[in-house]
């Protein structure tokens, strides 16, 4: 099976500019491609992680990639999927998020001489001079069929619209297609279905100006789970590659939670066991499904944590869920002498410092509606206290709701 072949197996792709091309390319280990990635938190998350993957893959049939950070187009904010305006950051933060993005990725790919490179378009974005720019790009691109693009259209029907800032954003990203091609030899940009128009747009550029024909474009299929939402959302907010923002048993659990409807699709898409080993779940259902979605949990953990604290992970989700006993590896939160009030804390207090309730009214709302547990007794009481001793001697296990919780513990 050739890499192409795997990759549409896998159900991966989604549209190209020149199918034969493409697959001529990557077959043959002829393609340097990018992928883009808007440093927009000093993380990676869940919404990259099929981008990496795509990108591990290809560079194990080797291919070159070329991991973009937008520390240029940062500055202005991708409009796609969006109904406001991105916040504006400093350039010290967009500058910090690229270095903690570099060393994210290194899991996945490898860079080096003749090995993957990371290129920041600040480099030639951030010192443009706007009328030069505008005259040799501007004049390559046709209003009426931008405002065609997908990427455009939502915000176009928001409430406050679409601004002029944004409005360059497709001129950027074409721009950065037509400088990798012209320094590294960039032949090929890979992204989500989402970014179709931007790439188009990317591509003949390339030809307009250097009348160059053989750049091509490639765009992967979203992963959507079965209500057709983005995955890597929670209610508490994004599922972060960075084990201090997500900790890799929050991360085991989000996957090991997804639906039965989705679970065999994120095994084809997002691991790299062979296909015709995936193949056989097909027919799996009932406790055979839960068996899949501990593979995946841990596979796609071990990619992201390593192999040692996936395991951990598995361990801890056992312990709580399947009825083991070492309790070791669960998640904790851990109690410091600021946090008790003579020598006492209580449970709305508990909830908030262990990242279970947004606020004390949060955490109020969930124990007057029967959602939280303390060692598997239900607590009721807003006003439960706890005493400083009784939780350093004890192994106190809350819980709120089904799959969130915590093991209390004393600094």
């Amino acid at each position: 099976m050739t890499i192409f072949d795997e990759l549409q197996a896998r159900g991966l792709l989604a549209q190209f500019t020149d199918e034969d091309a493409v697959k001529e390319l990557i077959n043959g280990g002829k393609a340097t491609f990018y992928i883009g990635f808007d440093p927009t938190a000093d993380s990676l998350h869940v919404g990259h992680f099929m981008a990496l993957c795509l990108m591990k893959r290809l560079q194990m049939a080797g291919n070159k990639p070329i991991a973009l950070v937008g520390g240029g187009t940062a500055m202005i904010g991708d409009p796609t999927g969006r109904t406001d305006l991105r916040k504006m950051m400093t350039t010290e933060t967009i500058d910090h998020n690229c270095e903690c993005f570099k060393k994210q990725m290194s899991r996945f790919i490898e860079f080096g001489e003749g090995k993957a490179r990371m290129v920041n378009n600040a480099n030639w974005l951030r010192d443009l001079n706007y009328i030069e720019f505008i005259r040799d790009i501007g004049a390559c691109f046709k209003v009426n069929n931008m405002l065609r693009a997908e990427c455009y259209k939502q915000r176009l029907a928001s409430e406050d619209g679409l601004s002029f800032l944004e409005f360059n954003y497709m001129l950027m990203q074409s721009y950065d297609f037509l400088k990798l091609y012209e320094e590294y030899g960039c032949n090929l940009q890979f992204g989500g279905d989402d970014q179709w128009s931007n790439m188009l747009g990317g591509r003949e550029l390339i030809h307009k100006k250097l009348g160059k024909d053989d750049a091509h474009a490639m765009t992967i299929t979203l992963l959507l789970n079965s209500e057709g939402k983005k995955m890597g959302k929670t209610a508490n907010g994004a599922v972060w590659l960075d084990a201090n923002k997500t900790s890799p048993y929050e991360f085991y659990q989000y996957w090991r939670n997804v639906d039965d409807k989705d679970v065999l699709n994120c095994i084809r898409m997002l691991t790299f066991l062979p296909v015709e080993e995936i193949n056989l779940m097909n027919s799996w259902e009932g406790s055979k499904l839960n068996e899949a979605k501990d593979i995946l949990a841990y596979e796609l953990t071990s990619l992201v944590h390593g192999s040692e604290e996936a395991g951990k992970a598995k361990e801890a989700s056992l312990a709580l869920f399947g009825g083991g006993a070492n309790n070791e590896n669960m998640p904790k939160c851990e109690l410091g002498a600021d946090d008790f009030k003579e020598d006492k804390i209580d449970l709305m207090g508990i909830l908030v410092k262990a990242g279970m309730a947004t606020s004390r009214s949060d955490a109020r709302r969930a124990i007057e509606q029967g959602g939280v547990t303390v060692n598997d007794e239900k607590i009721t009481d807003v006003y439960t206290t706890y005493e400083k001793e009784f939780i350093g001697n004890t192994e106190m296990i809350v819980r709120k709701g089904k799959k969130n919780f915590k093991k209390i513990v004393l600094l």
